[in-house]
C-alpha cells in the first residue's frame, strides 16, 4: 500500500514538472521570438518593412556594413561613440554618488536621516520625465544645451539625481558587520578609509549591480536626450538614432537597417550581463537580506 502511495505521488510529481516546464518553454519561447525575429531581418536582403514571410528569402551583410559606412544622412557611428561617452562618465558619477550616499545612510547616524530617506522614496515614486522641461530650461540658462555642451548636459541628467536611488546599495552595506568598521576606527582609520579600503572591497556585488544600471540607463534612454539634444544631430544617442531610422522618409531604405543596429546595441549589454551575471545575482541578493 505504502508503495503504491509513493508511485502516485513520484507520478503526479512528475506530471506537475513537466506542465511546469512546458508552461516555461511557452514562456521562454514568447520572450525569445522578437528577438530572433530582429536578428533575422537585421540579415535580409529585401529592403522596407513590410514582408510577405517571416523568414527572409536571401541573408546578406550589408545591412551591418552600410550602417557603418552610410553616413552621410544618419551617421550611426557618431551616435554609437556619443551614447558611449555619455554613459561612461554617466556610469562613474553616479556610482560615486549612489555609493557614497548608500554608505552614509546605512552607517552613520543624523537628525535628518530619516526623512530623507522618506523623501527619496516618495520621489522615486514619479518618474524621471514629468520634470523633463523644467530640466530643459535650467540647462539652456545654464548655455548646456548648444554645441559640445549638450554631451555635458546629457551627462548631468543622467548622473545629478542617482545618488536618491541609494536603497538597493544601502541593503547591500547594511548586510557587512559594523564590527569591522568598529575594530578599523579602533586602530585609527577614518570613515573615509575605512569606505574606501574595507567597505568598498567587501562590496563588489554592489557594486557591479550599480555599474549595470547606471550604465544602462544614458544608454536606453530616449525621452531626455531627445528633448535636449532637439535637432542637433552631431550629438543624437543610439537611441535617438534608431528612432529616426523608422520615420517616414528613411524607413524603406533602413529599416534593414534598424534591425543591425538595435542588435549592435544589444551586444555590449548582453555581454556585460553575461560576464557579470553572477555578482549582479549576489548585489540582489544582498540587497533583499539588508
Amino acid at each position: 500500500m505504502a508503495k503504491q502511495i509513493t508511485k502516485s505521488y513520484k507520478t503526479k510529481k512528475r506530471i506537475k514538472n513537466v506542465i511546469v516546464h512546458a508552461f516555461l518553454a511557452i514562456l521562454a519561447a514568447i520572450w525569445v521570438l522578437p528577438i530572433f525575429w530582429v536578428i533575422l531581418t537585421s540579415f535580409r536582403a529585401e529592403p522596407g518593412s513590410y514582408v510577405d514571410s517571416f523568414f527572409p528569402k536571401s541573408y546578406t551583410l550589408d545591412n551591418y556594413v552600410k550602417l557603418f559606412t552610410d553616413t552621410n544622412i544618419l551617421n550611426f557611428p557618431k551616435m554609437f561613440l556619443n551614447t558611449l561617452i555619455i554613459a561612461i562618465f554617466s556610469c562613474i558619477i553616479s556610482c560615486f554618488f549612489v555609493l557614497s550616499v548608500a554608505y552614509c545612510m546605512s552607517r552613520l547616524r543624523f537628525k535628518l536621516r530619516k526623512p530623507f530617506m522618506n523623501i527619496a522614496m516618495i520621489l522615486g515614486l514619479f518618474p524621471g520625465f514629468m520634470s523633463m522641461i523644467a530640466v530643459y530650461y535650467i540647462l539652456k540658462t545654464l548655455g548646456l544645451s548648444e554645441g559640445g555642451m549638450i554631451r555635458v548636459a546629457l551627462v548631468l541628467v543622467y548622473s545629478a539625481g542617482s545618488g536618491m536611488g541609494f536603497y538597493i546599495a544601502k541593503g547591500f552595506f547594511d548586510t557587512i558587520p559594523k564590527a569591522i568598521d568598529e575594530a578599523a576606527y579602533i586602530d585609527g582609520a577614518t570613515k573615509w578609509q575605512v569606505f574606501t579600503k574595507l567597505t568598498i572591497p567587501l562590496s563588489k556585488p554592489i557594486i557591479v549591480y550599480t555599474v549595470l544600471t547606471s550604465f544602462l540607463a544614458p544608454w536606453l534612454d530616449f525621452i531626455f536626450a531627445k528633448v535636449i539634444c532637439r535637432a542637433n544631430s552631431d550629438y543624437y544617442t543610439v537611441a535617438i538614432g534608431l528612432w529616426n531610422m523608422l520615420s517616414k522618409e528613411y524607413i524603406d531604405v533602413w529599416y534593414t537597417r534598424f534591425a543591425a543596429g538595435a542588435v549592435c546595441v544589444s551586444i555590449p549589454i548582453a555581454i556585460l550581463f553575461v560576464y557579470l551575471q553572477r555578482y549582479y545575482a549576489e548585489g540582489m541578493s544582498g540587497a533583499v537580506k539588508g
